[in-house]
């Protein structure tokens, strides 16, 4: 198997001398080339025609946006962003996302040697993932801007649902902000997204989305009331669930159990809650992502009586957590990223 080519854009020298430290533990990954800032950065995708770009934001000469830009305007290639874990990180991710880039990694090296341990085999395995994406050419439909959904308002099947669920991890960002962006004001129903990002990024997160979508986004409170025509974001960093209060409200419940939970919001156990919570009414959707988080949480959907979408591969930046719903037989749906939020309102 070739070796994916990486490009690393980074002003600090220590980041990049880091960088290609860790990539270059995996006997699959070379270091093509690294550049000082932006501009070289451009320069020399053009002329090493790397499979992967890691990018950092704030460069002098040209900072990471504009780089990203140029390069999925010139020479598209999958471009990850290297990422600080604050407020202004986070705007800047969700800034260069929307110029391009597949997804981020975290550059928050001042801490432990498991956390490091742990950017490291984050940083390796999105590198593989949309690196084998990339030389497929497929993966850059999910970057094109699609046409507006037609929503033929059917119903599917006989009972209304009253509870949409929906999972991402790596590319979910983009797929989330498309399919929420095209769903109409007056759906009388309640959304909560649960998608792997950090702490620091889900209320940018949140009100990002609010500025462009119809219907109202925030991220999710401990013990807020479930309301209908509101999509509410899981907070980074721990679990959210759905439970009852009383004998027709249901609530948010965000705790830190369990404690050894792979992934924090956990797709599953928001799935699971919902599931529990709406049987036989609700609708889980399973966007872009690396690993299988959301396979127990669409069967428990399934089990009890629920309708279930998942993303095709073609649209998908990374096909993984979509293909193992699919494998384990748990999707109703498989669509085309531009085709689920149509089909979200026709199911409700």
């Amino acid at each position: 198997m070739p070796k994916l080519k990486v490009l690393i854009v980074d002003d600090s020298a220590f980041m990049r001398r880091v960088l290609k430290q860790m990539l270059e533990t995996d006997p699959y990954i070379e270091v093509a080339g690294s550049a000082r800032d932006g501009a070289e950065g451009v320069e020399m995708c053009a002329s090493l025609s790397p499979d992967v770009v890691t990018m950092d934001v704030e460069m002098p000469k040209m900072d990471g946006l504009e780089a990203t830009r140029l390069i999925m305007e010139r020479f598209p290639t999958p471009i990850l962003i290297v990422s600080s874990l604050t407020l202004e990180g986070a705007q800047a991710t969700f800034d260069a996302l929307d110029r391009g880039a597949v997804d981020y990694i975290s550059k928050n090296l001042v801490s432990s040697a498991v956390d490091v341990l742990k950017i490291q085999d984050e940083l390796i395995a999105k590198v593989k993932a949309v690196g084998h994406r990339g030389k497929t050419g497929r993966w850059l439909r999910a970057f094109r801007k699609p046409d507006a959904p037609v929503i033929v308002n059917k119903r599917y099947g006989t009972q209304k649902i009253g509870f949409v669920a929906i999972g991402a991890s790596t590319g979910g960002p983009r797929a989330i902000q498309e399919v929420l962006s095209h769903l109409p004001a007056d759906l009388d129903t309640p959304f909560l997204i649960a998608v792997h990002m950090p702490k620091a990024f889900t209320g940018s997160f949140a009100e990002r989305l609010d500025t462009l979508c119809k219907l109202p986004v925030k991220e999710a409170e401990h013990g807020e009331i479930i309301r209908t025509r509101q999509v509410l974001l899981s907070p980074g960093g721990s679990q959210t669930r759905i439970k009852r209060k009383g004998g027709t409200n249901f609530c948010v419940d965000i705790s830190d159990d369990p404690h050894d939970a792979l992934y924090r919001p956990s797709v599953d156990i928001s799935m699971s809650s919902i599931a529990d919570c709406y049987p036989g009414r609700s609708l889980g959707v399973i966007l872009t992502g690396m690993g299988h988080d959301g396979v127990e949480g669409m069967k428990a959907i399934k089990e009890r009586g629920g309708k279930t979408i998942a993303q095709d591969a073609e649209t998908s930046t990374i096909f993984g957590m979509p293909k193992a719903v699919i494998d384990a037989g748990m999707a109703d749906k498989v669509l085309a990223l531009d085709k689920i939020a149509a089909e979200i309102v026709n199911m409700i």
